[in-house]
């Protein structure tokens, strides 16, 4: 799993969630209590409610993208970051705070990215063909939200393999955060849509890259408790948070930023100790991994969909040197089980005899692969 710096923040496994909350200076926004059309109201919501509130990251909107709402062309999107960029200069605080610029718009992202905004969220998943070169030119991370490669229509995108294609199309750069885009983004995508996304979250992260969720009083979370009314859909907004942090994500975004701090650290804290796996020899155990996970990351890392039958235990293992690396998928194929090669990482899967057999065949080969085949062993026992 990569790290992504934003704005000197670290954002990915190992590190706490953190918090996006929404400033909206699109007067069209459906969320009144987001919406701040004058610099002056934003710079007051920013430092009193957002920063005060402990927001990691402040996403600033240009337009709305509800479907609801008429498409906007990017010169209504300039005209309105020149505020957007009063405002970030104009906000004072003593807090470490990053600055994204939510916009389709490669143009508006250039701009926002050399008045010092941090971050580019992209809500169509890079339509514009030049938002990723943008990004890297700028060396700036940018938050791909999956969309068709349709300027107007972002999130249009029903079923979970839908959303896969979409990520993949176009590739990623170097900082590269995704977003599954939940919601209600048009009539097709029904609440079982949604749900069904939601339970098989942990997929996402077969792509090695922090993941943003933003699922705060949505309608397909308040149908669950009978809660149609976006004013009293917060407690669902905040038990889903809980598992989405449990689930893998990494950046939450809300509109009820203290709320959903509180929650999501206490689900960071109490949850799955996934640790930095980049981390030289560092073992990962990836607990509750279901068949369908197994076989995204095959997918995803080795092009294939086809893990053995009867996996059981899962692990991601951090940089090793190359020798040891090489050893290490060897001892997993040789003992029936399957490997899968990320960006320096392996990912490994099969049953408690299969990784046990693996821990045997390369233990005392290195310091590194003896601490591998430790931890292999001690996971083992405890599911034996």
């Amino acid at each position: 799993m990569r790290t992504v710096d934003v704005g000197g923040i670290p954002v990915g496994d190992g590190h706490p969630p953190r918090i996006m909350g929404v400033l909206n200076m699109s007067v069209e926004s459906n969320y009144d209590p987001s919406v701040h059309g004058t610099p002056e109201q934003a710079v007051e919501f920013a430092e009193e409610e957002l920063i005060a509130e402990g927001a990691d990251i402040i996403d600033v909107g240009l337009q709305s993208s509800n479907p609801k709402n008429n498409w906007l062309p990017p010169e209504t999107e300039l005209e309105r970051l020149d505020k957007a960029l009063a405002v970030m200069d104009a906000v004072e605080t003593d807090e470490d705070v990053a600055w994204s610029i939510e916009t389709r718009y490669s143009e508006v992202a250039d701009r926002a990215l050399e008045g010092g905004f941090d971050i580019v969220n992209d809500v169509c998943g890079w339509a514009d063909p030049k938002m990723p070169d943008v990004c890297e030119d700028h060396d700036a991370p940018v938050i791909k939200m999956a969309s068709p490669p349709d300027i107007k229509s972002p999130g249009h995108l029903k079923t979970i393999d839908d959303i896969f294609e979409a990520l993949q199309r176009g590739g990623f750069t170097d900082k590269t955060i995704i977003d599954p885009a939940f919601g209600g983004w048009y009539d097709e995508k029904t609440y079982e849509d949604n749900w069904e996304m939601f339970r098989r979250l942990r997929e996402f992260r077969a792509f090695g890259r922090p993941i943003v969720t933003a699922t705060n009083r949505e309608d397909f979370l308040g149908d669950i408790a009978d809660r149609p009314d976006t004013e009293d859909q917060l407690p669902v907004s905040l038990a889903a948070a809980t598992m989405e942090v449990e689930r893998g994500a990494h950046i939450i975004r809300t509109h009820d930023v203290a709320e959903t701090r509180d929650v999501a650290l206490v689900a960071h804290h109490l949850g799955d100790d996934r640790g930095v796996a980049d981390e030289a020899a560092r073992v990962v155990e990836l607990a509750g991994t279901t068949r369908r996970e197994v076989e995204r990351n095959m997918a995803i890392r080795n092009g294939s969909g086809d893990p053995e039958d009867g996996a059981t235990l899962s692990f991601l293992v951090g940089e090793l040197p190359e020798a040891d690396r090489e050893a290490l998928v060897a001892a997993t194929e040789d003992a029936g089980g399957v490997v899968g090669l990320g960006d320096g990482d392996c990912y490994l899967t099969g049953t408690v005899a299969t990784l046990r057999e693996v821990a045997s065949a390369v233990s005392g080969r290195s310091e590194e692969l003896s601490t591998v085949a430790g931890e292999i062993r001690a996971a083992a026992g405890r599911h034996a």
